[in-house]
C-alpha cells in the first residue's frame, strides 16, 4: 500500500503482485460524506416511490428508501454480507462474495405482516438521524439510511438493529461458531454486532476493546443529536488515510509506504491503538521522487482514464461507460495464436478476464457491467474462462453478482460502489466536445502542475518560472488554488508567473525558466 499526502490531497494505491488494483483519492476541501451521520429533516414524503427526501445540509436533499427506515432485520443481513460500509467514502462499500448457504434465512411466518409504508413511518418536517451510504452525484442527492453502522477494527456496531453476524469471508465453520459465541457474550441491549473479516482468530479481549470504543462513540453521536437542530452534521468519519488503514491494511500486506511525516505519525499512532503488530510494516518514505511516480502509479492512472487497454499478448480491451451500463469488449487485436481460432479465443479470454477485473477495481466501475468475450464454441472452454473470472472476482472487496456466459459470449456482472469512480474524480465534462468525451479537471491539472514543478527541485538555474496554462487553470491558480503557487514559491525559492493562453489544452501546461 502507498499513501501520498500533501496539504491539498491524499492519494492511496494498493498493489497486488506489483500491479495497481485500487486507487483512493480525497481532496482536503472536498471530502466525501459517506459514513457521516447527520440529524436531518424530512422535506418530502413520496408514497408513490416509497421514499422520502431529507435535508441534511448539503446542496441537494438526500434520498431515503422505506427499507432503510423500517426493515431492521434485512439491514442486519445485508450488513453481514457487506461488513457495514466497511470503507465509508474511500473504500468500496463491501468486501462480500455472493450469498452462500452457510446461514440460511429463517422460514417465513405463516401469515406475514404487510410491510410498513413510508408515509406511516415519516412525516414532512420530522427530524431523523441518518447516515450517508452513497455520495451525491452531479444530478442526484446523497443516499442515506436510518440504520447507523459504526465500523471498528474487528467489529461493526449496529446501534439501531438487534442482529448478530459474522463476515461471510470467514469460511471455516468452527471459527464462525467460535466468533458467534464471543459476540453473543457481548450482550445486546437492542444493539447489533458483526465480526469483520479482520476479526478472524481474535480473542475476547480485543472484541471487548472494540465494543467499548464503538459504544462510547455511539453515545457521543446520540448526545450530539439530542442537543442539535436539524440539519446538522453530528459525526464525521475518519479521513481517507485512516479509513483505508482501518478497513484494508492487514497482515496480507508486506509494507505500507507513507509519503508525508504528519500522515505517517497519525497512521502509526492509530495502528498502535488498534493493531500494534502491524506498526513495524509502516515505513516513512524520504525519497526525492514521489511514491506514485516511483512505483509507476501515475502512469497507470493516466492509462485507466483511456478506453483502450492493451494485453501482453497483443489483444486489447475497450471499456465504454454509458448512462445505463458499462460495456467491456475483448478483442484479439494483434494476437493471432498458433493453432486455430478456438484456441486463440480461449487464450485471449483467459488473459483478458484478469485484466477486466483489475480494471473494474481500479476504475471502481459500478452498476451493470457487460463483458463481451470472444466467442468460444467448446463448452469446456467457456467453463474454464468463467471459472477464471470468478476466481479474479473473489479478490474484489465490493459486493457483486455474476451470471454465467451467455450463448452470445456475454457475461453480466452487477457491482455495488458507494463513491465516485476514477473517471468522475479526475475528469470533467469536455468543453471542446460538449460532453461526448472527458478531459482532466481544472483541480487535477493544478495538482499535476504542482508535482511537475516540485520535481524540478535542485535543477533550476533561474529564480523565476513562467507557467503557461489554459485560462481556466490560470484563474484557478490565482484564486481557489492560490495556495499551490504560494507553496511552490516557498519550497523552491522562486517567483512563479502564471500566463493563461486560450490555445492551451485544458489539461496541458508548459513550465519555462525566465
Amino acid at each position: 500500500m502507498l499513501v501520498e499526502s500533501d496539504p491539498h490531497e491524499t492519494r492511496i494505491a494498493v498493489l497486488e503482485e506489483d500491479k495497481l488494483t485500487e486507487v483512493y483519492l480525497e481532496r482536503r476541501q472536498r471530502r466525501g460524506v459517506v459514513g457521516n451521520v447527520y440529524l436531518g429533516r424530512v422535506t418530502r414524503v413520496l408514497p408513490g416511490m416509497q421514499a422520502a427526501f431529507v435535508d441534511i445540509g448539503l446542496d441537494r436533499d438526500a434520498f431515503l428508501y422505506v427499507d432503510d427506515v423500517a426493515d431492521g432485520a434485512h439491514a442486519g443481513e445485508e450488513l453481514e454480507l457487506g461488513e457495514a460500509m466497511r470503507a465509508a467514502g474511500g473504500v468500496p462499500a463491501s468486501e462480500s462474495t455472493p450469498p452462500t448457504e452457510a446461514e440460511p434465512a429463517p422460514p417465513a411466518p405463516a401469515a406475514e405482516t404487510p410491510p410498513p409504508t413510508i408515509d406511516s413511518l415519516l412525516k414532512s418536517g420530522q427530524e431523523i438521524l441518518v447516515q450517508v451510504t452513497k455520495d451525491p452525484l452531479p444530478n442526484k442527492g446523497a443516499r442515506v439510511t436510518a440504520h447507523v453502522t459504526l465500523p471498528g477494527r474487528f467489529l461493526v456496531h449496529l446501534p439501531t438493529v438487534d442482529h448478530r453476524g459474522v463476515s461471510r469471508r470467514i469460511e471455516d465453520e468452527a471459527e464462525r461458531q467460535r466468533l458467534r459465541d464471543l459476540i453473543e457474550a457481548l450482550g445486546n441491549g437492542g444493539r447489533g454486532w458483526i465480526v469483520r473479516t479482520a476479526g478472524e482468530g481474535r480473542e475476547a479481549a480485543e472484541f471487548e476493546a472494540d465494543r467499548a470504543y464503538l459504544t462510547r462513540l455511539w453515545e457521543r453521536i446520540r448526545q450530539r443529536a439530542e442537543s442539535a437542530s436539524a440539519p446538522q452534521l453530528v459525526h464525521q468519519d475518519l479521513d481517507l488515510a485512516l479509513r483505508v488503514v482501518r478497513d484494508l491494511f492487514s497482515a496480507d500486506f508486506t509494507v505500507l509506504w507513507v509519503d508525508g511525516e504528519e500522515t505517517y505519525t497519525r497512521i502509526v499512532e492509530f495502528l498502535d491503538q488498534v493493531q500494534p503488530a502491524l506498526v513495524s510494516r509502516v515505513k516513512l518514505d524520504r525519497g526525492d521522487r514521489g511514491l506514485f511516480d516511483r512505483f509507476g502509479v501515475d502512469r497507470e492512472i493516466e492509462a485507466a482514464l483511456k478506453p483502450k487497454v492493451w494485453l501482453k499478448s497483443g489483444g486489447y480491451l475497450v471499456i465504454n461507460p454509458t448512462e445505463a451500463l458499462v460495456a467491456i469488449d475483448v478483442n484479439t487485436g494483434r494476437f493471432v495464436g498458433q493453432h486455430n481460432l478456438e484456441e486463440t479465443a480461449l487464450a485471449t479470454n483467459l488473459e483478458a478476464v484478469g485484466e477486466v477485473v483489475r480494471q473494474i477495481r481500479l476504475r471502481d466501475l459500478g452498476g451493470i457491467l457487460v463483458v463481451d468475450l470472444i466467442d468460444m464454441i467448446d463448452a469446456e472452454h467457456r467453463a474454464q474462462v468463467f471459472a477464471a473470472l470468478e476466481a479474479e472476482l473473489k479478490k474484489d472487496r465490493a459486493k457483486y453478482k455474476v451470471l454465467s456466459i451467455s450463448e452470445f459470449g456475454l457475461v453480466e456482472i452487477t457491482r455495488k460502489r458507494s463513491r465516485s469512480n476514477l473517471e468522475r474524480l479526475l475528469t470533467q465534462t469536455c468543453p471542446y466536445c460538449e460532453g461526448s468525451g472527458r478531459v482532466r479537471s481544472v483541480g487535477a491539472t493544478c495538482l499535476a502542475l504542482r508535482r511537475a514543478v516540485l520535481a524540478l527541485r535542485g535543477r533550476l538555474a533561474s529564480r523565476e518560472l513562467l507557467v503557461r496554462v489554459h485560462p481556466d487553470v490560470a484563474q484557478a491558480l490565482e484564486g481557489e488554488e492560490r495556495a499551490i503557487l504560494e507553496e511552490l514559491e516557498r519550497e523552491l525559492g522562486v517567483s512563479v508567473v502564471v500566463q493563461g493562453q486560450a490555445e492551451m489544452h485544458h489539461g496541458s501546461f508548459d513550465i519555462l525558466e525566465m
